[in-house]
């Protein structure tokens, strides 16, 4: 639309909504509007590249995909690798992901360890064609309240990534969970409270319903309604359904994973994430 009048009525009155019943995605809308909160944007995340021929068929309901830059969690393969252009030439935006370390494997090394895995963090970044000041998340899939050992690995690791010139950021659980102590956490909570004045930004998940909906776009809300106010990205979907915190939530299918209606083979299960932005890693520098 051309007219500076027809723009005015799309943005007076046109409320995008994804439509996703319990088997997935059927509309082909890019972001939804709800309770006159700003865009929302749907992408997904794997830890096996889907393949070149899922592409157009998942942009057609995502707009961001998620991306590896090391091997994921318990792989010693990263399938993602050299996949950029492609996902690009299809319009996707990025959220770059990269494996941390299981804090039992941390120790009086963890300064050492937090250097070297930000150093190839960012090294194959460059290498796979994303530019500075790209945002980077290390996955930490460890619940409740870390170790002091880790918290030291995650400074390292985020204060060596800076200096690369790339933003740190961390995927891990915005759920309550036991301290240890009779008390509950949100791991979020606690990393935030022990990373300092450093600056990072936080991709959460909550599967839990409430706050997410299940395998469904229906009332789609933003990252801070994930029950992390401070959250940019919400991972409200996982595939296979946990057990522990989705069992009751809708939509998923009877292999217990998430598709999206189109891939009525179900050849892609999908983790499902909510961001305010179409490329929730694009590059800012300070």
């Amino acid at each position: 639309m051309t007219a500076s009048k027809g723009l005015a009525i799309v943005a007076a009155f046109l409320v995008v909504l994804v439509a996703w019943p319990r088997s997935g995605f059927t509309d082909k809308s890019q972001s939804v509007r709800v309770h006159s909160e700003k865009k929302v944007y749907v992408g997904f995340d794997r830890n096996e590249y889907p393949g070149d021929a899922a592409l157009p068929v998942l942009r057609k309901l995502f707009s961001f995909s998620g991306y590896w830059l090391t091997p994921p969690p318990n792989t010693s393969q990263n399938t993602w690798v050299g996949k950029r252009k492609a996902l690009q030439e299809q319009g996707f935006g990025f959220l770059l992901l990269a494996r941390g370390r299981p804090a039992s494997t941390i120790q009086s090394d963890a300064n050492e360890k937090g250097l070297a895995d930000a150093r190839e963090t960012a090294r194959n970044a460059e290498q796979e064609g994303f530019g500075l000041g790209a945002a980077i998340f290390l996955d930490v899939e460890e619940g409740g309240r870390l170790p002091p050992q880790f918290h030291a690995y995650l400074r390292s690791w985020v204060d060596e990534l800076r200096r690369h010139r790339f933003r740190p950021g961390v995927y891990c659980s915005g759920m309550p969970a036991n301290d240890g102590n009779g008390r509950k956490i949100l791991t979020s909570d606690d990393i935030r409270s022990n990373i300092g004045q450093r600056d990072i930004e936080y991709w959460v998940v909550n599967d839990s319903c409430p706050p997410s909906r299940g395998c469904t776009s229906v009332g789609l809300l933003g990252p801070t309604k994930s029950n992390v106010d401070y959250a940019v990205v919400w991972q409200f979907v996982r595939s296979p359904r946990s057990k522990e915190t989705a069992l009751e939530c809708p939509g998923y299918a009877k292999d217990e994973n998430c598709y999206a209606a189109l891939d009525t083979a179900h050849r892609w299960h999908l983790d499902l994430d909510v961001a305010s932005s179409s490329n929730p890693s694009a590059p800012r520098l300070p």
